[in-house]
């Protein structure tokens, strides 16, 4: 037999190849009117049963059946290709629709310059939107439950100092569904009147988790007097508005330019990768068909073993854990709500299996929302 030629070899797959990408962009090109036939019926993107009929058939149309597994993972990446692009042309017509939309009025605990403020303008950016502000967290949750505002923002977890209790029990006590997420970087800066100095400052007043992350900064000035606020932006308002050089604030250095203070020290939080992570709540759930990440709250049996017997159905779905935060029973001593964080898309069957079999095993299972985790979480 003669010597394959491999450059005519070479020149038949590029021939081939011309083909088979005219082909795949026929193909492509059909998916999308399937996208938009989807999302005009609000159709989820994943369709398990469709996708094995597909795979199958394909595999069934081979004249050489040694080529089986090989088409099948050829398939198999077409069919994910295939998925990906439909969940990009929906993303991108959600996007739209907000963009074209009239103005949502969307709140957050604080003023102008809080990390809350900075998460909102980050979060809603390209959306048309009327802000509002309000004192308390309690006071977001509320205002969203009684739909005066459509979006709440609230801080929910910070990378030095951990989770914050008070926004996880309000979630679930006011039955809210979790729609969004935006991760900030936090940089601490120790700010002042016009003039003042670090040696003459006797009260320095912020958020208790602003205090908390520049404790290492503030225990080589033990004389000054530490003073929890309502955040780190009215901190800065106030002590601007008190014209008090012996005050001082830790804020951003956005609230130091709003309210016309001065940087005394820059950067004094301990931890250089400091980040917040902060939770857009809405008063009903959302499907997003790029959602990536589950927030699902728990309560076990009080009885031994009952969170491992629950967390090993969470493994066996291949359900990756990202966080989980216990918070006590109000009234019930030694038992406890768990917070808990995982990837993942509800449209996926193995998904919705994996959380039910939790669900059976739990004294008390619900989802808070399936949402699109924020890139800053890589």
């Amino acid at each position: 037999m003669a010597e394959p030629d491999l450059t005519k070899l070479r020149q038949e797959i590029d021939r081939l190849d011309a083909i088979l990408t005219d082909t795949l962009e026929k193909r492509m090109d059909v998916v999308q009117q399937v996208a938009a036939y989807k999302d005009a019926r609000n159709m989820q993107v994943l369709d398990r049963e469709r996708e094995e009929q597909v795979i199958a058939k394909v595999v069934g149309m081979l004249k050489n059946p040694a080529y089986a597994p090989h088409m099948k993972q050829i398939m198999e990446k077409i069919m994910e290709t295939s998925r990906n692009l439909q969940i990009d042309i929906l993303a991108a017509n959600i996007k739209q629709k907000e963009q074209n939309a009239d103005p949502i009025r969307v709140g957050y605990q604080g003023v102008k310059g809080s990390f809350s403020h900075q998460a909102l303008e980050d979060y809603f950016a390209d959306i048309a939107k009327v802000e509002m502000n309000f004192v308390h967290f309690e006071d977001v949750v509320t205002a969203v439950k009684n739909h005066e505002i459509k979006y709440g923002v609230l801080p929910i977890e910070n990378s030095s100092t951990g989770g914050i209790t008070e926004v996880y029990d309000l979630v679930r006590k006011y039955d809210c569904h979790i729609v969004g997420e935006k991760i900030i970087k936090v940089d601490q800066n120790l700010l002042g009147l016009p003039g003042a100095s670090i040696d003459n400052l006797k009260q320095v007043y912020s958020h208790p988790q602003g205090l908390e992350q520049s404790r290492e900064f503030f225990r080589k000035h033990p004389a000054i007097e530490l003073i929890p606020f309502f955040n780190t932006a009215r901190s800065a308002q106030m002590v601007s508005e008190s014209g008090d050089p012996a005050k001082g604030a830790v804020a951003s250095r956005q609230a130091a330019k709003l309210y016309g203070l001065e940087i005394l020290a820059a950067n004094i939080n301990y931890n250089s990768a400091n980040r917040t992570r902060f939770i857009i709540i809405a008063d009903q759930p959302e499907h997003r068909p790029d959602a990536d990440k589950i927030t699902v709250v728990i309560a076990t049996q009080h009885e031994p073993g009952s969170l491992y017997k629950v967390l090993q159905h969470l493994y066996k779905g291949g359900l990756n854990m990202l966080n989980l935060e216990s918070r006590p029973m109000e009234g019930r001593s030694w038992e406890y709500f768990f917070h808990i964080d995982l990837t993942g898309n509800l449209s996926d069957p193995k998904v919705r299996q994996g959380l039910q079999d939790v669900a059976e095993y739990s004294a008390y299972c619900k989802i808070l929302g399936n949402y699109v985790a924020d890139g800053e979480n890589a």
